[in-house]
């Protein structure tokens, strides 16, 4: 198989996985799993520290909304300094595409949110997939593939680092499931490594 292959590939077999997690999910298979981990990881007010509570807020609004497009915008800008149009547009694109393909699971699967404690961020769609841990993951693995070798570690670092604390913050807050998180977050590498993918295929590389 030639290498330059490999990436669609694997993305496709990502995107599969996550309609099939998404069937199983819906099919009442994981609920044991999911209520085992949301009852052990969700901020009981009153039971929690404050401060834990403001952080895993702080962390939800990083990785949602308007902050998560600037950011997004940020970084888009960042690649493209350091590895031309095509870096920066993959990044952006691929941000994009994975947020419309997310909300597009959201609707077709219909999952409701958690309800074992009252919601610590405010929501108004579906739950399955978790459009923050897509962001997340698209993003800052993007971030990461992109970065010029000096700064890979630390692109690594902070992709593994946000990847973790999004999808904690949105099981803590109670307002996703564990198997939400999993389906975002092999969604986001999907487009991530088509990003990658595209941003690097050397007959259109830039110069």
């Amino acid at each position: 198989m030639d290498r330059r292959s490999r990436p669609p590939i694997v993305a496709t077999a990502l995107v599969l996985a996550v309609i099939l997690l998404g069937l199983i999910v819906n099919a009442g298979w994981l609920v044991g799993i999911d209520l085992h981990i949301s009852n052990a990881l969700s901020l009981r007010v009153g039971q929690s520290s404050p401060q834990l509570i403001a952080f895993m807020q702080g962390i939800s609004w990083i990785g949602g909304g308007t902050p998560r497009w600037i950011i997004c915008i940020l970084l888009s800008a960042l690649v493209w300094h350091w590895c031309g149009r095509r870096c920066g547009i993959a990044l952006a694109g691929a941000a994009l595409l994975s947020n419309l393909a997310s909300n597009g699971l959201k609707i077709a699967f219909g999952r409701a949110r958690p309800d074992i404690i009252e919601h610590l961020d405010h929501v108004n769609s579906a739950s399955y997939p978790s459009g923050h841990a897509t962001s997340a993951a698209v993003v800052y693995l993007l971030l990461a593939w992109l970065a010029p070798p000096r700064w890979r570690p630390l692109a690594w670092t902070l992709a593994v680092v946000m990847i973790i604390l999004n999808g904690f913050s949105r099981i803590m807050l109670g307002v996703h499931w564990a198997s939400d998180i999993v389906g975002g977050t092999m969604l986001g590498a999907a487009f991530a490594l088509l990003g990658v993918w595209w941003a690097s295929r050397p007959a259109l590389r830039e110069s």
